[in-house]
This record gives C-alpha cells, structure tokens and sequence, in this order.
C-alpha cells in the first residue's frame, strides 16, 4: 500500500474513533443493539458522510474523490471490520451508481454525482421477485413515450429501496427484452407522484438485520429520456459490466468480516486456558488460528490484485471479477465457521463472549456471497470462459501491465471503462504469468535456501494448474445441465489463479515490505508458503507449512493484533491502538 493510502485510512480510523470505546458512535456496544433492535444504523451513515466517504464513490471527473479503486476498497473494509450492516447499507450508494459512471457523463448522471456527494443514499434495482440472478427475465418495464418513458413493476430484495432517494433501475425496454432489449434509468422519487411508486415492506433477514433489505414497485413511473443511462438497449450490457467491479470490490467486505471474526479469535485465545496454557499454545487451537490466518492474507492478495486489476487489466475483468466474487465470499466463509469451532458456544451467545459480536459477523457476512451474483453465478461465467483461458494460456512476451498490478507501491493507471468487455478476448495475464513466476522463485530459491520450500509449493501449484488447463482445453460448451465437473474444475481454476496473484505480489513487493510492519510475513516468504499450502489444501494435495513459517505467522497475527495494526499483509494503524 502506498503512503498516501494508509495516511487516508489512518485518518479514516482516527475520525470513526476506538470501536470499543462504548461512547463512540460507530462503536461495537452500539452496532450490537441496532442488531438486535433491527434498526439501520442512521447516526453511523452520517458520522460516514461528515468524514466524506462518499465522495469516494463518485469518480474524480464527476467531482468525487475516486482516482483509483483501492480507496474505496480499503475504507469499505475499514468500515465492514467494524460492522457489515453499515459497510453494506453505506456502500450500496457506491453499487448503486456505477452504471452511471461508466458511461459517457449526461447532466442527469453529473446531478447523481452531486447527490451522492451530499450524502443521499443510492439503490441498485436489479433482481425481482420470480427471477433472482436471471436478469434477461426480468418483468419491470419501461415503455417509451413522447418526451420519456413510463416505468411499471417492481423490483425486490433491494437494498437500500426505501431508504434511497434514487434509484438505478434495469427495465425492459423492448417487449421481447433479450441481450439488446433492456436500458437501466435513473430515478428519482422526489421527481415522482406519490402514486407513481410504494416501497414494499422490510424483510426480515437472518443477517445484516438493521440494513433497509424491501423493494419498491413502479406505476407508470414517468422519467425523462435524459434519465436513462447509455445508448438506447445497452442496459444489459451496462450493468454486466458494472458487475465486474462491484463482484470485486465486494471482497472487501469479506476481508472486513474476516479480520473481525479472526481478531475475536486471537482475543478468545488469549483469555482462555487449558491444561494451565493459553489456548493459542496448544498445537490444535493454533492449528485452527493459522490457517485462518493464512486464508484472510491468500484472500487479501488476491482482492488487492483483483482490485489493482480495474486498472491494468480492465479488459479481462469478466474473468478476474469472478474469481475474486467466488473464491474470497466463499473462503472466508469457511475460515469463520472453522472459528466458530474454535470458540464453541461462545461463537454465539449473546452476552457471554464480546457481546454476541462474532455470531453477529457469521451471520451477516453470509449475505456477501450471494449479492452481485451467487457462488454458481461466478463459476459458472469461468466456465463460460474456459476455451479462451486454455487457448491463451503460453507465457508471452513480458507484460508492463503486471508490473503495475503487483508492485503495491505503485500508482495503479487511469481506469478507463471503455476497455470493460463481457469477455476476455486475451484469457487470463495473471494465470498466464504464473510460470514465470515459479521460476523467478525458484532462481531466487537457488541463492537463498529459506525459500526452498515455498519453492517447492510454488512448482507444485503449476504442475497442478498445466493439468488443469488441459482439462480446460477438452471441455466442450455443454447444453442444458453444466455437469458437475465443470464447476469442480473452476473452483480450482480459482485457487491457481489465486495463487498465481499471490506468487506475483510477493515477488514485486518483497524487499521493500520486510522493513515495514508485516516484515516477519514477507521475510523468507512466509506468508506466500501459508497461503500457498492452503491452495494446494483446496487441490486436495495438503502439505504442512512447516514450524518456522507457523511461528512467523503467530508472530505477525498476535503481534499485529496486540499493536493496534490491521491484519494485513499491508497493514495500517487501527483506532483502537495498542492492548495493554
């Protein structure tokens, strides 16, 4: 991470003040009560807006302070740490607008960026009732009228319909609908009669329990053409697009969650004792911390990578956008039910261990993998994309593009959204990279024996992966049922792609990071062997990482946790500081 990056997040920390100082606003104490109250956390959202938050979802060009998509990335995570419910009902205004920022700007879109700027709250219209993920079904209409159009339907488990001012709504537009027969429009309630719209009731949900989950239904809702967003039949396309960088950036919250759920972990280990030890001393409890914490850091780099990959690899984030959307929801799902066994009954009672805090984190973080497209959604696109990524899988000539990815000190390019496309014509640069990389890894293993073994992991991945895409390479488009092999073969398509993201970050960042913070982590690899075991775990090929890299692993967590940093492989002072 740069240092203008964490000077803005240590700024963001120190204006939202110690989550565990009861007095604060944005406090545990108090998101805890809304949870079980029900409420949205209408104080929180406004403590957000007075620092300017917001103005992190609205591109430079529009007024905003967005230049690149790691700061929204870092400050939504900041905000998901302490409380998922206020990342996701705050961070719906970011889903909501970008249809609108990646195309050409209207004055209607240069009004939503002032908006958002003020503080109103934006809403997504995308799924209905009968037709969840499958957006070519979708029933709201919008019928073109002199001046205009006329909208009428509704759109379900929305968030934010109530709550928001204005809403991206995606309609059909042609009676048929199909691939070019839907346009998404801005629309703004206070531009309409009452009778032009209802809100549908809050729904009751197992988590995120205070966000505004309802819906709203249209009645011949008039906008005015300048309302919609694109050319004329582009909506569809519009909002596949836009999916590609919210799937990414919802990692984010994951990794939120995911260093709550492990940060009340590391707390329960210190205060329980067995057999006269603290429980982080014995070799199964530590068994169970490590690999936690080696699956939040393979999830952090390859949401770093994945997110840095808006920028230098614009055009293939139909592939790296599902990955990331699969494979870090759905690890860090495992990861905090793994701490839930670990906890026992205190994972979820409610006033014995940290105010119910970590039940609360399981239960709402389960949301994430399901929004902006479900884990079967995800998979599914890769497999869409396999012939291309077997196809284009040879290494090529060196690529500057990578060199912008993975070096983390490095200013990421200008995103340019014209270069999004529905598919990656090139297939993966990050796969493609990934043999080249084990053997920069293995040549720098040569000289320096500490690194032997993440070299053997690193050579075990690729051997795995050239296997893989040979399978890539015979699959065939099926009709109808995807056998089940195919989403098999994608998931562990992801953990290669995973790893390849991860071996190319530690070799760009590498000799600088050992004199930071996280020194211990990148020191002889070790955080890159821990993560690499991990994959090769999900391979089913399981390997221990070995005493010194578990010992440089507990180091880092206990001492990240204990000195007030977040737990990173780039981490950056927390509000609450230092534990006596």
């Amino acid at each position: 991470m740069n240092d203008a990056l964490s000077a803005l997040l240590e700024s963001f920390e120190s204006h939202l003040g110690d989550p565990n100082d009861e007095s604060s606003t944005f406090s545990f104490t108090r998101s805890a009560a809304l949870d079980r109250a029900e409420q949205f956390p209408n104080d929180i959202c406004r403590q957000l807006n007075s620092w300017g938050l917001q103005r992190y979802y609205v591109p430079a060009r529009l007024g905003g302070e967005l230049t690149t998509f790691e700061a929204p990335f870092h400050l939504i995570r900041a905000v998901a740490r302490r409380d998922l419910t206020v990342a996701i009902g705050h961070g719906k205004t970011f889903l909501g607008g970008v249809c609108a920022w990646i195309v050409d700007p209207t004055e209607q879109i240069e009004s939503l960026a002032r908006k958002v700027i003020e503080g109103h709250p934006v809403s997504w219209g995308l799924t209905e009732r009968d037709h969840g993920s499958d957006l070519l079904a979708g029933e709201v209409r919008a019928e073109e009228q002199a001046g205009g159009y006329r909208i009428t339907g509704e759109k379900w488990l929305i968030n934010n319909a109530t709550r928001g001012q204005i809403s991206t709504v995606l309609a059909r537009s042609a009676p048929l609908g199909g691939a070019r027969g839907f346009d998404v429009f801005l629309v703004d309630k206070d531009r309409l009669p009452g009778a032009a719209y209802h809100c549908l009731p809050k729904v009751r949900t197992h988590g995120i329990r205070g966000a505004d989950i309802s819906g709203i239904r249209f009645d011949g809702a008039k906008v005015d053409s300048g309302c919609r967003i694109g050319a004329p039949g582009q909506g569809l396309e519009t909002v596949l697009k836009s999916l590609q960088l919210t799937r990414t950036l919802c990692s984010a919250l994951s990794l939120g969650a995911g260093e709550h759920a492990l940060r009340l972990a590391v707390r329960f280990a210190r205060e329980r004792t067995l057999y006269g030890k603290q429980l982080r001393q014995l070799p199964r409890a530590r068994r169970v911390l490590l690999d936690a914490y080696a699956d939040h850091l393979l999830g952090e780099a390859l949401a770093l990578v994945g997110t840095r990959s808006i920028h230098a690899l614009t055009d293939e984030m139909s592939v790296t956008s599902a990955v990331v959307k699969y494979l870090v929801p759905s690890r860090t799902d495992a990861m905090i039910d793994s701490l839930a066994r670990f906890l026992g009954a205190r994972s979820q009672l409610l006033d014995v261990f940290a105010e119910g805090q970590f039940q609360k984190a399981q239960r709402d973080h389960r949301i994430v993998g399901i929004f902006d497209g479900n884990s079967l959604v995800n998979l599914n696109a890769l497999i869409n994309e396999f012939p291309t990524i077997a196809r284009k899988s040879e290494p090529g000539a060196d690529d500057p593009a990578l060199d912008d990815l993975f070096n983390l000190g490095r200013h990421s390019p200008a995103f340019d959204a014209a270069r999004l496309s529905l598919v990656s014509r090139g297939g993966s640069s990050i796969l493609r990279e990934l043999s080249r990389s084990v053997g920069r890894l293995t040549r720098l293993a040569s000289t320096g024996p500490a690194l032997a073994p993440v070299a053997v992991l690193a050579q075990r991945v690729l051997a795995q992966t050239g296997a893989l895409l040979s399978e890539m390479a015979a699959h065939r488009p099926a009709r109808g049922k995807v056998p089940p092999r195919s989403f098999q073969i994608a998931r562990e398509f992801s953990l290669c792609f995973a790893a390849s993201a991860a071996i190319g970050l530690w070799l760009a960042n590498h000799e600088r990071a050992q004199a930071g913070p996280a020194g211990v982590l990148w020191r002889d690899a070790h955080w890159l062997r821990a993560a690499l075991s991990r994959v090769l775990a999900g391979l089913g090929v399981p390997v221990e990482p070995g005493p010194d890299c578990d010992q440089a692993l507990l180091h880092a967590l206990v001492g990240q946790d204990d000195e007030g940093w977040s737990l990173s492989l780039a981490p950056h002072r927390v509000a609450e500081g230092t534990v006596s």
